[in-house]
């Protein structure tokens, strides 16, 4: 403590940072690396950039979670260097971090770099970012190289023609380098250096940049090549799209390896929206029936999931002759994962087919996967059941998938149950008040007593919602009898439910049913023999208080509140103590 009393003052901050930085305690270090906005506002902007930022350049710390964090700190450090005429002296400390072995940390100095160097003048761009993005092309170490690729469309913009000509020629170098990571970086990267290049070196350097990177032997270069596709067919002409894009597309869908045609399969949309209008898009239909109907069930999955979306951009007829046929082998796929996944856009299609083919080739797929083995393919085709309601009409619908619906309501997974519950009153207000009643009434009652609680939870919920659906006078006929039967269950996790949809229907219902039909039940049930009830109960008359009148608050809840305060439990007193305090701030109203 003595030799730090000595240190000078001004040079405390910078003191303390190297002790710290060189301590084994990572986490030490973690924090001081944090805390460098602190330390340079209170070194200043010269000291900043005189002495702090030349330790950072020199700081050889090994820990990748250290060095990230500087990376990260570093991409915000304009104003603490005096503002972006010195901008430029952040660049060594994360032209070093670009060099590291870590991938992560790379990303975020590269991220960084960007950030800084879309802030600086022109000039400095010129005299330092540039330099430094030619530097690290040509480094030594692949490592420099990777992260080179990401700062191209950064530096180029603020480039004269004859920098301009060598920037894309050293993308060119890294384009055809013998390491693949750093051929992965440039077609990574190809879009974004595109989008900043004039455009006629766009058809020329750039375009043959994308075919050497399509043919490339890796795969791991050609399945990122499939990404540029989409951001370069957005930059040129439909005509020039046409004939250097759409060739590639449909031989990348034809591609030996799986993981290109699962990329193609997945960027499918985009890809189709950037070659062009709609004659064009049909071009690749062919391409898209083949990744329907790939070997592997990864590249079927990708594709599945976007059948809805393809058809929207191509000719109704051309989806209906060429598309349904795969739709319907994908409804019986061997992969159940292919199958969740068509189900989960499948009912996107009706609005797209129309009335005529919904009914006659997409309801028996439907049917098919409302009774798939697998769960999440009857979840997946529930979920999106009001689609086909918005072409074919309820009557339609429920004549052929209701009885499906109610099978599902009793099925043994209980998610699926579950999203039938959810989707119930929807159903309901399209099927009318006689039709629900004689049909899935029944079902919504049996779910009160459903061994799982999620389960009893929305039953109760749901019955609130029809209740407000179908009136006040509907749900003291159909409903709250049948639930007051249900507060005799022998088992009280039961009738704990019971109690929770009375407290839901009872704002729904009035003041005048919840006082004549549902108070005296759970008043009755204050005397039950289980703790949890009786809190509840507590709860549950604390909730009544605004809806019943004073009057019915002081002759029948309080006294009831005031046994329940006596109870051997605490919890139950502790409710009740609660419950007593709501009912004499409305007594004293």
């Amino acid at each position: 403590m003595a030799n730090m009393a000595m240190v000078d003052e001004p040079l405390y901050p910078i003191a303390i940072l190297i002790d710290e930085l060189k301590n084994d305690d990572i986490q030490l270090r973690l924090n001081s690396i944090r805390r460098l906005s602190t330390i340079a506002r209170a070194l200043g902007e010269d000291r900043t950039r005189k002495e702090l930022i030349p330790f950072l350049s020199e700081n050889n710390d090994d820990d990748d979670e250290v060095l990230l964090a500087m990376a990260d700190e570093l991409g915000g450090f304009i104003p603490y260097v005096g503002g972006v005429d010195y901008a430029h002296v952040l660049l060594s400390p994360l032209e070093s971090l670009c060099t590291v072995e870590e991938t992560v940390v790379r990303d975020k100095s590269v991220e960084s770099l960007c950030k800084i160097g879309s802030q600086m003048k022109e000039r400095d761009v010129v005299e330092w970012f540039i330099p430094l993005v030619k530097r690290l092309g040509a480094g030594e170490w692949f490592t420099a190289r990777v992260s080179a690729c990401g700062l191209f469309h950064v530096a180029y913009p603020s480039s004269p023609d004859l920098l301009r000509a060598e920037l894309r020629s050293v993308y060119n170098q890294l384009c055809h380098d013998e390491m693949p990571m750093v051929r992965r970086s440039a077609a990574l990267n190809l879009g974004k250096f595109a989008a900043t290049v004039e455009a006629m070196y766009l058809k020329t350097d750039i375009m043959t940049f994308f075919r050497e990177l399509t043919q490339d032997d890796q795969d791991s270069v050609r399945l990122l090549a499939v990404e540029s596709c989409a951001t370069l067919g957005k930059l040129l002409e439909p005509a020039d799209c046409e004939a250097n894009i759409l060739p590639v597309i449909v031989s990348f869908s034809q591609d030996k390896s799986w993981r290109v045609r699962y990329m193609v399969a997945n960027q499918l949309y985009e890809l189709c929206e950037a070659v062009g209008p709609e004659p064009t898009r049909t071009e690749l239909v062919p391409a898209y029936v083949r990744l329907l109907r790939d070997n592997e069930a990864e590249v079927r999955i990708a594709a599945a999931g976007k059948v809805t979306k393809f058809c929207g951009i191509v000719n109704p007829q051309v989806g209906q002759q060429h598309i349904l046929p795969c739709v319907k082998e994908l409804s019986t796929d061997s992969s159940q994962h292919v199958r969740a996944a068509l189900a989960s856009v499948i009912m996107g299609m009706a609005p797209l087919l129309g009335k005529e083919a919904t009914i006659e080739q997409l309801l028996p797929i439907f049917l098919s996967l409302l009774k798939d083995e697998f769960p999440d393919v009857r979840l997946n085709i529930i979920s999106k059941l009001d689609q086909v309601n918005q072409v074919i009409g309820i009557d339609l619908l429920s004549q052929s998938l209701l009885p499906a619906i109610v099978e599902l309501a009793e099925d043994r997974h209980w998610r699926v149950r579950l999203a039938i519950i959810e989707y119930i009153p929807l159903l309901a207000s399209q099927l009318g008040v006689d039709f629900f009643d004689d049909k899935l009434g029944a079902l919504c009652m049996q779910w009160l007593e459903d061994q799982v609680y999620s389960i009893r939870e929305a039953a109760a919920n749901n019955l609130k919602r029809l209740a407000e659906e179908f009136g006040s006078e509907w749900a003291l006929q159909h409903i709250i009898p049948q639930v007051m039967e249900k507060i005799n269950n022998p088992h009280y996790l039961y009738r704990m439910t019971v109690l929770v949809a009375i407290s839901l229907l009872a704002p729904v219902v009035g003041a005048e049913a919840t006082c004549q039909t549902m108070l005296p039940v759970v008043i009755n049930a204050a005397k039950d023999r289980v703790p949890n009830i009786k809190f509840n109960v507590a709860k549950m008359l604390q909730s009544m208080i605004p809806i019943v009148d004073s009057t019915v608050v002081e002759q029948t809840i309080r006294p009831c509140l005031l046994e329940l305060q006596e109870d051997p439990d605490v919890d139950v007193r502790f409710f009740a103590g609660q419950a007593l305090q709501a009912c004499v701030q409305v007594m004293c109203v």
